[in-house]
């Protein structure tokens, strides 16, 4: 309100858990009651994994995709809906690099992204009678954000002890402007990172066997610095 020509009438802030979908109705409702219509929805809910398969529990990753897949296609549907009957809309869905590649230590993250990946490129499909309906796959790589402190671990109860360096990593404002340039595009899908993650991207695209190599062997360091603590 203090750097715009916005109006308190023209914000509304709601809270939302992705993983009460019985709520998701409700919340989509109230949008349209105060604003009359939605134009953009962006999944940008989720949390990420550091602990290896071996070690963790079944639930963590009945909550991971509870959470960043079922969630977010929950919320979807009820927005969905209206957009069809507007004919108009635009879906964004911040998927990530790991939607695109595996890694270690994050075998139930890379799998609910894969899983969003794949639900988004179906859906597209559907809804070719509505070509004003854009559906739009954001992957970014390393960003600097709160997500670390988050992460899943072997157990729901338990938190990650070091969360390391995130200077390497693109910085919040960069990803937010290049996701706004490629919802405005229209595009289908935008990798959104520095190098070299958007190399190996390319790499898991169009050569995967040098994808495979490259990842196990930077993978087996990983797992060294992870379990050494670093």
């Amino acid at each position: 309100l203090e750097i715009s020509s916005l109006s308190e009438k023209d914000i509304l802030v709601l809270r939302l858990d992705l993983t009460d979908r019985s709520s998701h109705e409700a919340a989509t409702n109230s949008v349209l009651k105060h604003f009359g219509k939605i134009d953009v929805l962006i999944n940008n809910g989720g949390r990420s994994q550091r602990s290896l398969f071996v070690d963790t529990n079944l639930d963590v990753y009945s909550a991971i995709i509870e959470l960043n897949y079922l969630g977010t296609i929950s919320l979807t549907k009820h927005v969905l809906n209206h957009m069809i009957q507007r004919k108009k809309g635009k879906i964004v869905t911040v998927s990530s690099v790991m939607g695109i590649m595996g890694a270690p230590l994050a075998t139930g993250y890379c799998a609910s992204k894969h899983a969003l990946q794949g639900f988004f490129n179906s859906l597209r499909t559907e809804l070719t009678d509505y070509p004003e309906i854009s559906i739009i796959n954001i992957c970014p790589g390393p960003v600097q954000s709160n997500i670390i402190q988050n992460v899943f671990t072997e157990n729901l109860s338990k938190s990650i002890e070091n969360t390391g360096d995130q200077s390497h990593k693109m910085p919040t404002d960069r990803c937010v402007r290049l996701t706004l340039v490629s919802t405005a595009n229209d595009l289908k899908e935008a990798w959104v990172s520095d190098q070299p993650y958007l190399a190996v991207c390319y790499l898991w695209q169009y050569a995967p066997t040098w994808a495979w190599w490259l990842m196990n062997r930077m993978g087996k360091k990983r797992i060294q610095n992870f379990k050494s603590g670093v």
